[in-house]
């Protein structure tokens, strides 16, 4: 749905320039509308989003109850600044990598409309208040403040410091999204786009273990020289401006707070200068001449001779070859790859990791099993018409299985070869090994189920949504209840390698390397199993829902 989809009489007229308040209105029940359409498609997408909406307000008002606790703790204006640096981070990142779910973000639905581009921003930049994610951020905001203000000067920052908060991050995860706009949806620059979101994966894996090591050094207070620094940058030093008002600092709080007002009108030009270049500059991708046609010989020669005959090869080269073209599916699993390599790496060299955060590597990957049918998106009505029996369906589910092995298990071993040899811990090794292995055989089983039951769309127009309005929640119940029953699959070899430890067995460790192997096999075969009749009975169900991109 877009704008040209709103009732009559409620959108922008042609016959004179649409204004900021003739816009504001219309986007705002646009959102509400995308909303409200999507969930009525079913009592159980309702369900979803509605347990999702309570489980997200509930940690907001355990965030604002606990901040507010902190009031008048000696560091506590060192730990909400920090929190509003991260806050801001995660405003940025989120929309590259996550759901955005509301199509009236996505600039390049509005390009056609008689619409210019500083009224525009005006009524995006409000629409893009409503929902869950501002009212969490207002939340935090709003217990940050709180804990900080001490007086009837600090109180008025604090008024004035809270929404401007929110504004800055709301109007940078925009600015954001609209510059990476043409990036991610160009076909020259989608490998440039990949990297780019690795990059950012990376600042934030640096950041989370820099705070960790922080946090380490000795209490809240060892955060107060980075927070001395974070005090002076948009949106923490709004925050910052509060707790400089209830020392008395006037001047430097006025200073803090000009400097996040400042930050808030340059992201918002930057934003309407990335929209006024998208609304009018002509896009690369359909300008370049279609490239003269390559030479094959067919998909038997090569390493793709090596793979079998039948249903089976030709699906695991379809997985593969999404994974090495689409742009999307490219973006996940290079995401993939890198954190689950960085996380346990970094550990290691920090020298305060296990061998075991090894199995985060297989961890990471095996989400790549989850929503199976959504890369197909509509196109998946091809492959559903090659399914006509059960025995059709598992063996579509075995073959991306088996495209998904091709990688994991190499890299899960690489990985854990990695960490051992960092900490030193060799004889860990076999043991975490077959940890993984047990992890990885229950994150595909539960990935085949979870992609019967719960399939959402992953919608191939926005360069910035991964899932359509509506399904989010979905999306989110699905990946979480998923590596949650995953992790309820390995508690059998989970608790063999604790009761190992615990008995001072650590030489029969090396038991865990088989046996984990053959229970995570046996578990992916069973989750292969269940999820095939599932499969093959809710097809109608699972192309309606891959398809409403």
């Amino acid at each position: 749905m877009s704008v040209l989809d709103a009732p009559a009489g409620s959108g922008p007229r042609t016959s004179r320039p649409a204004g900021g308040e003739g816009l504001v209105p219309v986007l705002v029940r646009l959102k509400l509308a995308l909303l409200r359409n999507g969930l009525r498609q079913s009592a159980g997408r309702r369900a979803v989003y509605i347990a999702s909406v309570v489980v997200t307000l509930l940690i907001a008002l355990g965030q604002l109850i606990g901040l507010i606790a902190l009031r008048g703790h000696a560091h506590t204006s060192s730990l909400v600044v920090l929190l509003a640096a991260v806050l801001a981070v995660g405003w940025a990142v989120m929309p590259l990598f996550f759901a955005a779910g509301d199509e009236t973000l996505d600039p390049s639905r509005l390009v056609m409309l008689p619409l210019r581009a500083r009224p525009l921003v005006t009524a995006l930049l409000v629409s893009s208040l409503v929902g869950i994610g501002p009212l969490f951020t207002l939340c935090l905001a709003a217990g940050s403040v709180i804990a900080l203000a001490h007086g009837a000067a600090a109180a008025v920052f604090a008024v004035l410091a809270a929404p401007l908060t929110l504004l800055v991050c709301v109007a940078l995860a925009r600015a954001v999204a609209t510059a990476n706009t043409r990036l991610l949806t160009s076909r020259k620059g989608r490998d440039l786009a990949v990297l780019s979101g690795l990059v950012i994966a990376v600042g934030v894996q640096g950041v989370n273990f820099g705070v960790q090591r922080l946090g380490r050094a000795g209490g809240l207070s060892a955060l107060d020289p980075a927070a001395d620094v974070v005090r002076w940058l948009p949106p923490a030093s709004a925050i910052g401006s509060v707790d400089s008002a209830s020392q008395g600092a006037y001047g430097r709080a006025a200073v803090q707070l000009l400097l996040s007002a400042a930050a808030l009108v340059l992201l918002v030009a930057l934003w309407r200068r990335s929209l006024e270049k998208l609304m009018t500059a002509p896009d690369g991708s359909t300008l370049s001449a279609a490239e003269p046609a390559r030479k094959s010989g067919g998909d038997s020669t090569g390493l793709w001779g090596l793979f079998p005959g039948g249903r089976t090869g030709t699906v695991m080269q379809r997985s593969l070859r999404y994974v090495a073209r689409d742009p999307k599916t490219k973006a996940a699993w290079v995401t993939a790859l890198a954190i689950g390599l960085i996380v346990p790496l970094l550990n290691a060299l920090q020298g305060t990791g296990s061998v075991y955060f090894a199995c985060f590597g297989a961890g990471m990957l095996g989400i790549q099993m989850y929503n199976q049918f959504g890369q197909d998106t509509s196109a998946f009505w091809m492959v559903a018409l090659t399914i006509s029996s059960t025995r059709d369906a598992y063996l579509e589910l075995r073959a991306r299985a088996l495209a998904l092995l091709l990688i994991t298990l190499p890299y899960t071993v690489l990985v854990t070869v990695l960490t051992a040899a960092v900490l030193g811990d060799w004889a860990a090794l076999p043991g975490v090994m077959g940890l993984s292995f047990a992890l990885l055989g229950a994150m595909l089983a539960t990935g085949a189920v979870t992609s019967a039951n719960f399939p959402y769309s992953v919608p191939q127009d926005g360069a910035f949504k991964n899932v359509a309005p509506g399904q989010a929640g979905l999306a989110w119940i699905s990946i979480f209840g998923g590596m949650v029953s995953a992790a309820l699959l390995c508690s059998p070899v989970i608790g063999l390698t604790i009761w190992l430890h615990l008995a001072d067995a650590e030489n029969w460790l090396w038991l865990l390397l088989p046996v984990g192997a053959v229970y995570g096999a046996l578990i992916a075969w069973g989750g292969l199993r269940v999820a095939a009749p599932r499969t093959a009975d809710r097809l109608p169900e699972i192309l309606t829902a891959v398809s409403k991109g």
